[in-house]
């Protein structure tokens, strides 16, 4: 009995391995022949699946018997089907060629390197935040691009007055001051304009947004150590645009934008206004302001003008009022209040910007740009008056030569940046004058189709620090069209200036002028390596993956200190600032929902006279998590949570972790759209858990911001598109 029980079985084996079968298969790029590594290839209607190894090469196994459709795919490719009997005549291996195509593939040049290639062709590592995306943080807060910067994993924007919400943007841990904020590659917001400079750029007439993070002095010059941010405006297409926004907060906020674009012929262009208002708000009941009155007016109209299909010039002005007050709400509302503390930025910036552009011999071209800007602020606080007026210029003329495999970039640029303070009290002033002289070349090669290089060298005359030699060097690997990898590093230096958020946070009360003769600039080293990876997983989710990991150190940074009877003195004691760390991020489809997850690790120290203790302010884990479910053109919801770790605070402290969750919606139509946002509907304030000052509310003394003081806010409103 037994001996026909085994026979049976070994029959039953036997009959069903003579119904399965195999199929080995090759998917490439139909462009250039190379291997899809992660490509993948399911059969319909079944379970059987596999995915491609590094040579492209797939097996499908256990096949049943009969006539199947099996569907090759590739993220950014157009899927192949084919169609096959089995058992098959003959057991060749399948050659499938997939031709590029589709949404992924959609190109996005990039304007901070200066050249004019892709950002899937740079060996650099440019991160972009447009289309959709833009859209979508914009409509959460339409009044300024705080969030837009501080949801971006890697960058942190820091509140530095409690009341007047000024902010600086921290990239990889490092302060503020480390970061240079461009608009369209001019440099409009460093020294005195910068406090403020993130609370006055309203994003709606923004096409894309470039953030190059790690040591970029070699672009554009000092002050990018920790990387760069530039904003892209919006320039006239084909068709005319004209588009409107309309918002209103729980909070009892207001903005109004507007952006009209067309063309005339060999004239265009484009006008962009905006009004914002804000009023007092203390969700605390603390009888301080979390959001300060506010009022900002804002105009930019630029022209374009084409002398022939390769000679182009644009042309554009752009003005900005505020007044800005923050501080006791009572008196704020107008009760009579004895002795109230406030806070009153008045601030008033003119930009004339102007750039020409002449193509020769193809994709040769000459540009040559200049800016103006005219920049007073008053701060007022108490019996205390801070003012002056700052006038920064930025001209540069560059060529770009060669051909689509080497390239060569080189310019020269001057930059001028003087302060002159008003003379409201006996305390010495913080007038300067910088004038820096530069000149850069940059190589992109084109060695093959899965090796490109990019070096640049610039070298700065400053008339008060000398010279400055900054070399730069970036790699890219493409391994498979799955797979592909950056590295990169370079030489980077900051000027020392008295505007950092040190000083910022003391209305820049009491803080003496830098001392030149006994301070040198400050000079850094950095370099970067990334790892990209996409695929398609079940046939049904794109996967992509970016993992980089980062290093910065900072040599004889300059620290502002108390010296005694509170003067604060910018000194630079024998040391350095490391920063180190990882980012993670992730991004899931799956039909019409997308999920992103963001991950920054950042440990950053600060090493002084042989003691190391940690930066404070740095949330040494973040975590992104966005997920989005959207019908194209018809509907956004979007579920948004972010998490930072415990901070170390400047008065030896620990701040306490927290979550922020932020739920928006979006119904679209052809002409017009609404929209509704509940930020931070868990109502995370730092109030809640913490104390943002001591003392009495007539002269508080202000603690580290860490967390958000404002709250559950709600906001929403239309958009036209005429």
């Amino acid at each position: 009995m037994i001996r026909t029980l085994l026979k049976l079985v070994v029959f039953m084996i036997a009959f069903n391995a003579m119904g399965q079968n195999s199929l080995e298969a090759v998917i490439k790029n139909a462009e250039n022949n190379t291997p899809l590594l992660g490509a993948n290839a399911i059969i319909e209607e079944t379970n059987i699946g596999a995915t491609a190894n590094l040579d492209g090469q797939i097996t499908l196994k256990n096949i049943p018997d009969g006539t199947y459709k099996i569907i090759f795919s590739f993220v950014g490719f157009v899927s192949e089907e084919v169609t096959l009997n089995f058992p098959r005549e003959t057991n060749d291996t399948l050659q499938i060629y997939l031709q590029p195509g589709g949404e992924e593939m959609e190109e996005i040049f990039i304007q901070s390197t200066r050249s004019r290639r892709t950002i899937a062709d740079l060996p650099t590592r440019v991160e972009v935040i447009s289309g959709e995306e833009l859209t979508e943080k914009g409509n959460m807060k339409p009044g300024d691009i705080r969030m837009l910067l501080n949801e971006t994993t890697g960058i942190q924007t820091q509140q530095t007055s409690a009341i007047s919400g000024n902010s600086s943007i921290r990239i990889q841990g490092l302060d503020g001051k480390y970061t240079q904020l461009l608009k369209d590659g001019y440099p409009l917001y460093s020294g005195f304009s910068g406090g403020l400079s993130l609370l006055q750029i309203v994003p709606l007439d923004l096409k894309q947004v470039e953030v190059i993070k790690g040591s970029s002095s070699t672009l554009y010059g000092g002050g990018a150590i920790a990387g760069l941010v530039n904003l892209i405006s919006k320039t006239p297409g084909e068709q005319r645009e004209l588009n409107f926004m309309l918002n209103a907060t729980s909070a009892l906020g207001l903005d109004v934008s507007a952006f009209y674009s067309d063309t005339y012929g060999k004239l265009s262009s484009t006008v962009f206004a905006s009004y914002n208002l804000g009023s007092p708000y203390d969700p605390a009941d603390i009888g301080l302001t979390a959001i300060p009155e506010f009022n900002r007016y804002t105009v930019n109209p630029r022209i374009f003008y084409e002398f022939s299909e390769n000679t182009k010039l644009n042309v554009g002005v752009n003005k900005t009022v505020e007044e800005r007050t923050g501080g006791n709400i009572d008196f704020l509302e107008g009760e009579d209040v004895e002795d109230p503390f406030f806070e009153k930025n008045s601030t008033n910036r003119t930009t004339l910007q102007s750039g020409l552009e002449h193509f020769w011999n193809g994709n040769n071209r000459l540009n040559l740009k200049t800016s103006f800007s005219f920049f007073d602020r008053e701060i007022e606080t108490g019996d205390f008056t801070f003012a002056g007026n700052q006038l920064a210029s930025y001209n540069e003329a560059s060529v770009v030569f060669g051909s689509e495999k080497m390239e060569w970039i080189g310019g020269v640029n001057l930059w001028v940046d003087r302060f002159e303070q008003d003379v409201l009290t006996d305390a010495p002033v913080v007038d300067y004058e910088h004038l820096t002289y530069g000149a850069f070349i940059q190589n992109n090669w084109s060695a093959s189709n899965w090796f490109q290089l990019e070096t640049g060298l610039r070298t700065d005359y400053q008339n008060e620090y000398g010279w400055f030699v900054l070399p730069r060097i970036s790699a890219m690997f493409t391994i498979s069209d799955a797979v592909t990898t950056r590295i990169g590093g370079g030489l980077g230096y900051k000027t020392p200036s008295v505007f950092t958020e040190d000083a910022e946070r003391l209305q820049f009360m009491n803080v003496l002028p830098i001392d030149v003769s006994n301070t040198e600039a400050e000079n850094s080293i950095g370099g970067n390596f990334d790892i990209n990876y996409r695929t398609k997983l079940f046939e049904t989710i794109d996967f992509t993956s970016n993992t980089l990991f980062f290093y910065t150190k900072i040599d004889n940074p300059i620290i502002l200190e108390n010296t005694g009877d509170g003067i604060f003195e910018y000194l630079q004691p024998e040391g350095f600032i490391e920063s180190k760390g990882i980012e993670a991020n992730l991004k899931f489809g799956y039909k019409d929902f997308k999920l992103f997850t963001g991950y920054t690790y950042a440990d950053v120290k600060r090493t002084e006279n042989g003691n190391t203790f940690e930066m404070p302010l740095v949330s040494n884990h973040r975590l992104n998590n966005v997920l989005m479910y959207e019908l194209e053109e018809k509907l956004k919801i979007g579920l948004e949570g972010y998490y930072f770790s415990p901070q170390q605070l400047s008065d030896g402290s620990t701040g306490q972790d927290y979550w922020i969750f932020g739920l928006m919606m979006e119904k679209l139509w052809e002409d017009f759209s609404i929209f509704l946002n509940f930020e931070n509907f868990t109502d995370t304030r730092q109030t809640r858990f913490d104390s943002i000052y001591t003392g009495s509310i007539s002269d508080p003394e202000f603690r580290d911001i860490y967390a958000p003081v404002d709250g559950f806010v709600i906001n929403g409103g239309v958009k036209l598109f005429l």
